[in-house]
């Protein structure tokens, strides 16, 4: 019963910080008008009417399936891995994206010197496909190397070294590159909640509606692999299938949320710990809906005060979500010692 509460205690934040989305920003508007907006009330502000549907609401719908994706594939790495600090990040996956945004923002600039980022809707749609491909790129070589070792360990820092050498061919391609592409490849890593809009929004939500649902077909697996492997295989659990399967869907999560958003960090490495800390069960029947929902509330949070009153434009969403998820993991990870 105490962990109905808690979901509905989280549904009604959820609620909150959505409406808190909609209604503050750098330009004050009324709550009631907010609402009334939002309902299709055609009196109101033709000014605010677009600032609302097309930068406030799509961000907020963003901040949702982004930060429920990040949460889910965080708790999936965590317990496929057996480790506290893996996160979405882990595998080299976002710095997969990040390379094959590097490849479109950095090297066509180098080489044919017309960035493809300084061509608006197309240059937008390159730096989303690049990611994509990027990032699929790496969890294809994952999906290949997880096949051919057995250890969880292995494969982690296999995953990690794939992220040192992504970093290091961005940086010879930053060395090559002028210092225009090299802005625009920096502030395509600080990650945003507002650069999915239009067309772009609505294929980004239902490919991450139909992802979401998929995930939670994890949960049987993640809780008998919590058992440990000989106990899993004594259940009859495929290890090797089983860790491919939840390694798969949680990549693609990741994959799909970088190409949009940039790398979000700390969202998928915080979020598992805090509900552990707050439903204070390991059972991924609880835990996973509970990761999903508390992940769309700090994303939420996040982007909220990114754009508060009183800031020129917006933090970068990645600054913020440091702040936030870092004192949250050294909290809940310090009293348990």
């Amino acid at each position: 019963m105490r962990a109905n509460w808690k979901f509905l205690c989280m549904i009604l934040l959820i609620a909150l910080c959505f409406f808190l989305n909609i209604a503050i920003g750098t330009i004050a508007i009324p709550v009631r008008d907010a609402f009334g907006i939002l309902w299709g009330e055609e009196h109101q502000s033709l000014v605010w009417q677009n600032i609302i549907l097309k930068s406030r609401l799509p961000q907020a719908l963003t901040a949702m399936v982004a930060g429920a994706g990040l949460a889910i594939s965080g708790l999936q790495m965590q317990t496929v891995f057996h480790n506290p600090l893996a996160g979405p990040s882990v595998l080299g996956i976002s710095n997969g994206a990040s390379l094959g945004v590097a490849f479109v923002v950095l090297a066509t600039g180098s080489l044919g010197g017309v960035a493809l980022s300084s061509l608006g809707a197309v240059g937008n749609a390159a730096i989303s496909l690049a990611a994509i491909i990027g990032s699929l790129s790496v969890m294809a070589l994952i999906v290949w190397v997880s096949q051919r070792v057995s250890g969880n360990a292995t494969l982690l820092i296999i995953g990690v070294m794939i992220g040192y050498v992504a970093t290091a061919i961005i940086g010879v391609l930053k060395y090559f590159s002028n210092e225009e592409d090299i802005r625009a490849y920096v502030v395509w890593g600080l990650g945003s909640f507002s650069r999915v809009s239009g067309n772009q929004m609505g294929l980004f939500v239902i490919m991450m509606l139909i992802l979401i649902p998929l995930s939670m077909l994890t949960i049987k697996t993640l809780n008998i692999l919590l058992l440990g492997e000989q106990y899993a295989r004594n259940l009859g659990l495929n290890i090797k299938r089983a860790r491919l399967t939840v390694i798969g869907c949680s990549g693609v999560l990741v994959a799909i949320v970088t190409a949009y958003c940039g790398p979000i960090m700390f969202l998928g490495l915080a979020v598992p710990h805090l509900c552990r800390a707050i439903w204070r069960t390991s059972d991924h029947r609880i835990l996973m809906p509970a990761t999903m929902l508390t992940g769309i509330a700090l994303a939420l949070a996040c982007n909220l005060i990114a754009r508060m009153p009183g800031f020129e434009g917006a933090l970068p969403i990645n600054s913020v979500t440091a702040l936030i998820g870092a004192p949250v993991v050294a909290m809940v990870l310090f009293r348990r010692r």
